[in-house]
């Protein structure tokens, strides 16, 4: 199985392959489209999943002749709110959809969009003033993931005690949710367990929660992350520290997930077991259109994308899925 390099890793991080892509709030493509521009603004570009996405809902908003311009607030609330006020001002967006840095910071320039005419959507939440949004049931998706986690647990471990470290980020409903639900699940499962949780938020954080959990529990065994790029840090870690990337006894497991990730899943024996996922495309396509819809005027709903459960059998498929 290959090795995953952290460096290169981090490297894709930095550029966005989105050809023309800007940030501030400036356009991604030259002249000005017929229809207008619709923006998109997620809470910072060191995302891999989102950065997957954009060249997806740009090829979606240009084929139905609108520009597609984006931002990067780097996780700063007052920069993205200034992003959407220069939007707002702009005279031709049409529609807006973000994923918050903070939702209630969002609240003062979402109705101001929304008393000029544009629309505002979410992506993975929503908040006051929102039109609709595409978002996922983050409880239950937590869920699923620590169910399955307890059956292998008690596959592999029956009543033995088990160090499990979880891999959050409370500070955002997506994290908080999906942490909750993780929690829930491993509670239900009446297994001997200690959960120690790390609030983490990119692949570095994933990659040093793991030398602090080992530094307090070196017998930690399974681990569990809430999104794809923290158990990319974690799959790093565990491999540097010595851990055989096929080791039957350590579970690695999380929610949303790139072709890196989906790399891992599919190599033979891969102790990153599996993940819950929607590919990237799916998710990028379907933002696009929201925004198409209120763009032009449309009546517009919530759309709930399901997370499908993806393992060594089926990772190749979603490596397609994603082309």
């Amino acid at each position: 199985m290959k090795r995953l390099k952290i460096a290169a890793v981090t490297s894709a991080f930095a550029v966005l392959a989105l050809s023309g892509c800007s940030t501030g709030g400036s356009a991604t493509s030259e002249g000005d489209a017929a229809k207008g521009a619709v923006a998109m603004s997620f809470a910072g570009l060191d995302i891999q999943v989102w950065n997957d996405m954009l060249p997806f809902m740009e090829d979606t908003v240009e084929g139905a002749g609108y520009e597609f311009v984006t931002d990067d607030p780097k996780w700063n609330a007052q920069t993205q709110v200034s992003d959407w006020e220069s939007w707002i001002v702009r005279g031709d967006i049409k529609a807006i959809m973000g994923y918050p840095v903070q939702s209630d910071a969002m609240v003062a320039v979402t109705q101001r969009a929304s008393e000029m005419g544009i629309p505002v959507l979410g992506y993975g939440s929503t908040w006051d003033g929102v039109a609709a949004a595409v978002y996922f049931d983050h409880l239950a998706d937590g869920k699923k993931l620590g169910e399955k986690a307890a059956e292998w647990i008690a596959e592999r471990y029956g009543s033995e005690h088990v160090e499990v470290a979880l891999l959050g980020y409370p500070d955002t409903d997506l994290g908080r949710l999906r942490g909750e639900g993780i929690k829930e699940a491993l509670d239900e499962a009446g297994l001997d367990l200690n959960v120690n949780e790390h609030s983490v938020l990119n692949l570095d954080d994933g990659y040093s929660a793991v030398q602090n959990q080992l530094n307090a529990f070196p017998d930690t065994k399974v681990w569990l992350a809430v999104s794809n790029d923290p158990a990319q840090g974690a799959y790093q870690a565990l491999i540097d520290s010595g851990v055989s990337p096929t080791d039957d006894g350590v579970l690695l497991a999380n929610l949303d997930g790139t072709d890196a990730e989906l790399d891992a899943v599919a190599g033979e024996g891969s102790l990153w077991r599996f993940i819950y996922l929607a590919p990237a495309r799916e998710i990028g396509e379907a933002n696009a259109e929201l925004l198409i819809s209120a763009a032009e005027g449309e009546t517009v709903e919530d759309q709930i994308l399901p997370l499908t459960f993806v393992d060594a059998a089926n990772a190749e498929d979603y490596l397609l899925a994603n082309q």
